[in-house]
């Protein structure tokens, strides 16, 4: 398999491109008039000393990257199965790859290149002769933290920037210690945070042209994987200040099968590979997805950060095993996802009760707001009475290219779910599988958990390879991996609980995750995390020393800037205790008699529902319910008469295409009553959703007490006002909290059993 690379920046030289001029002298013309001056004259002569100014060599290459590739696909007929570019470098791959035109491709280059010439203050060093976790040790132990390795080019060479006056600083600081390092010639420090102005003015400048989809693979340097659809501008805009993730993407192409590499353009990139190929790799799994360069996601350095499984938090790219889960009709909000992620903290988008163009919109606003990399996640609510729904929810994952999703309230494995996990499945260059698609689990019930812990079901496999949904190969891949690596086990919660003992639950799915392994004998472990009842460092440290790989919050998250529920809700959540919630029936299970955890002080829905339970299980319908009881519900609990809401029920139903509902209903006096009063759970949400004062005795609040006793340890602190909790600092408090709390715990168990201090 063959994959064409293009160099960057330093691989300029006087003369180059003679021959290309010559073969192909009107898009010559064209780069010239493009550019306001003579493109040949400048390559081929440079009289005024100007190639290799960054202004001028960007534009330089790009032309001669593309002709290049021009004129070896008309020599060789090759086309090739991928393409990466480094740097500079990749605005070749993309035009090759058809994701814009050759005078689009000049226009932006040239562009970048006048924008990056002009950043002033920053600077840039090779650093040669050392791999990554030595240089990383070097730079901490000289203070150097300003500075980012923005160049990953190969095992033994890096590239740092950084302010001119720290770049020259370490340049002595590591002369002195006898590694190679040699100050490069540049104005400002690329592909580091220094460079946003930069970004800025170049999203601007980029919106005014249509960038497509690259036609054939292009691996991008921020992420060291393949551009996702519709991310093109975004991913060339993140890359001016994202590090060049070289050694990693040829990595990534080995492990695709790539054992042929054409460098078009210059002759810097094939030493390069050839040392990343030749070095020893670096301990890590091959199908895990690896963090930035400079991120420390798995570099921990402090005590939370070294909580939990590394797995997990390799696996997931973020710098702590913590997540927050997708809370009901997006209070787990866009804006609550991307501000964990820029702290390489895993959030889940809230999916539940929305209707697919919000949800769709959801996503498109965290992907923009994160960097390539930056971890994030979508919540899938098992859907009983609409599969075909839950299916076109997961189709518009895949098709956003979403990496990761939370399943939530599945009672097993449906076609949906396994479409989306075999979908993501490859198989490696060392013939592992490779898992691109990752399901977060969240269960309750040990016969749930076996079903997500074994590989996916044959016959569901089978149903999906004969829609041609399935390759024969992603079918067969998916025998050999759990339906999910990472298992949320849930204990008692707010929303959908099944009242479990976190230290009765944990252990035995402990026990249930060894067998699994024994079982299917799985290349990669399974990850078990805790989540429910966790509002407090104690409760987390708890978690930990249960076993948990990591911890997933919940409650505490609504009551904080970032969530979708209404100030009017916050306000009620900041003053509540430990035994202000209360079980009610749960609106989208409501025949089955599931329940959920909701608010109780100073609302009446708890009982309310409850007591819509009760009259659906006593009766066969709503003609059996008494006049004056039907009354108090039509004026108390709808706020209008029975059959309004009945027309409104069936107008939904009828515009989600569920005909067959409306016609069971009609038939079926108990089902219709079963769906009149499901409209109450839908509309005691929507009033707390939306603040509205009229009917806050309605309101549904799904939380549990994990967010009275965080309340109660924050009392006094600024935290007490949730206009100053951050989703973030939240999760990085009860961390910290927590690596204490064990610390000490330890500490006073040592002393207790009188084993000698070291």
């Amino acid at each position: 398999m063959k994959a064409v690379v293009f160099p960057g920046q330093g691989a300029q030289r006087r003369g180059m491109g003679r021959e290309l001029f010559d073969a192909y002298p009107e898009l010559a013309e064209e780069a010239s008039e493009v550019l306001g001056y003579s493109l040949r004259t400048l390559c081929l002569d440079d009289p005024h000393r100007q190639l290799g100014r960054t202004e001028y060599t960007q534009p330089a290459l790009f032309v001669v990257g593309a002709l290049a590739h021009r004129q070896w696909r008309e020599r060789t007929g090759d086309e090739p199965a991928f393409l990466a570019g480094h740097s500079l470098g990749e605005y070749c791959a993309l035009h090759a790859a058809g994701a814009f035109d050759f005078a689009t491709g000049l226009r932006l280059v040239q562009r970048r290149g006048a924008l990056m010439a002009q950043a002033q203050g920053g600077g840039m060093a090779a650093v040669v002769g050392v791999d990554e976790a030595r240089l990383r040790e070097l730079l901490d132990e000289g203070g150097f933290t300003g500075l980012t390795v923005a160049n990953d080019n190969a095992p033994q060479q890096k590239v740092v920037s950084g302010a001119t006056a720290t770049v020259d600083a370490l340049v002595a600081y590591l002369d002195a210690r006898d590694v190679r390092c040699v100050r490069l010639n540049v104005s400002g420090a690329f592909h580091s945070p220094l460079m946003r102005q930069a970004q800025r003015d170049f999203a601007h400048f980029a919106d005014g042209f249509p960038l497509g989809d690259p036609a054939t693979p292009v691996i991008a340097n921020a992420t060291a994987r393949p551009y996702v659809p519709g991310r093109t501008a975004h991913t060339l805009v993140d890359q001016i200040v994202r590090p060049v993730r070289w050694t990693e993407s040829v990595h990534h192409l080995l492990d695709l099968g790539v054992t042929d590499f054409v460098e078009l353009g210059g002759r810097v990139l094939g030493r390069l590979i050839d040392q990343i190929r030749s070095a020893p790799r670096p301990v890590a799994r091959p199908d895990a997805p690896a963090a930035p360069a400079d991120t420390p996601a798995a570099l921990p350095d402090t005590p939370a950060a070294a909580l939990g499984s590394p797995v997990f938090r390799r696996r997931m790219g973020v710098r702590h095993a913590y997540a927050v889960g997708g809370m009901y009709r997006g209070i787990a909000s866009a804006e609550m996802v991307v501000r964990l992620g820029r702290q390489r903290m895993l959030g889940f988008l809230g999916t539940g009760g929305l209707p697919l163009p919000e949800i769709e919109q959801g996503v498109k606003e965290v992907q923009h707001g994160l960097a390539d990399g930056q971890p994030y996640g979508v919540n899938v609510l098992a859907d009983h009475d609409d599969p075909a729904a839950e299916r076109a929810l997961v189709d518009l994952l895949m098709r956003h290219g979403v990496p990761v999703i939370e399943a939530s309230a599945f009672m097993q494995m449906t076609p949906a779910l396994v479409l989306y996990r075999a979908r993501g499945l490859r198989r490696g260059a060392d013939g592992r599988t490779v898992c691109d698609h990752r399901i977060v689990a969240k269960v309750s019930r040990p016969e749930v958990a076996e079903q997500f812990m074994a590989p996916a079901p044959g016959p569901l496999l089978e149903r999906l390879r004969r829609e041609n949904a399935l390759t024969d190969e992603q079918a067969e891949l998916a025998r050999t991996v759990p339906m999910s690596h990472d298992i949320t086990v849930e204990a008692d919660s707010g929303g959908h609980t099944d009242g479990g003992v976190a230290t009765v639950l944990m252990p035995a799915m402990l026990q249930l995750r060894q067998r699994a392994q024994d079982r299917y004998r799985y290349d990669e472990p399974i990850c078990t995390g805790l989540a429910g009842g966790l509002g407090t460092p104690a409760a987390v440290a708890a978690a930990f020393m249960l076993g948990a790989d990591y911890v997933l919050t919940g409650s505490i998250n609504q009551c904080t800037v970032e969530s979708g529920i209404s100030d009017e809700v916050k306000d009620m959540l900041e003053d509540v205790g430990i035994a202000d919630t209360a079980y009610a029936p749960a609106g989208d299970m409501f025949e089955f008699g599931a329940k959920v955890q909701v608010l109780r002080k100073g609302v009446f829905f708890p009982t309310r529902a409850n007591k819509l339970f009760s009259l659906y299980s006593h009766h066969d319908g709503l003609d059996e319910i008494p006049e004056k009881t039907r009354s108090l519900l039509e004026r108390t609990y709808f706020g209008k008469s029975v059959e309004e809401v009945w027309d409104e029920v069936r107008a939904y139903l009828r515009s989600q295409g569920r005909d067959a509902d409306i016609a069971r209903a009609d038939a079926d006096p108990k089902q219709k009553m079963a769906l009149v009063f499901r409209w109450y759970f839908f509309h005691s949400t929507r009033l707390a959703m939306n603040g509205d004062g009229t009917g806050k005795v309605n309101y549904q609040v799904q939380t549990g007490p994990a967010l009275g006793a965080f309340n109660q340890w924050v009392e006094g602190t600024e935290l007490a006002s949730w206009r100053h909790r951050h989703v973030d600092r939240i999760g990085l408090r009860l961390l910290d909290g927590a690596a204490e709390h064990i610390v000490t715990a330890c500490r006073h168990w040592r002393d207790t059993l009188g084993v000698p201090r070291a």
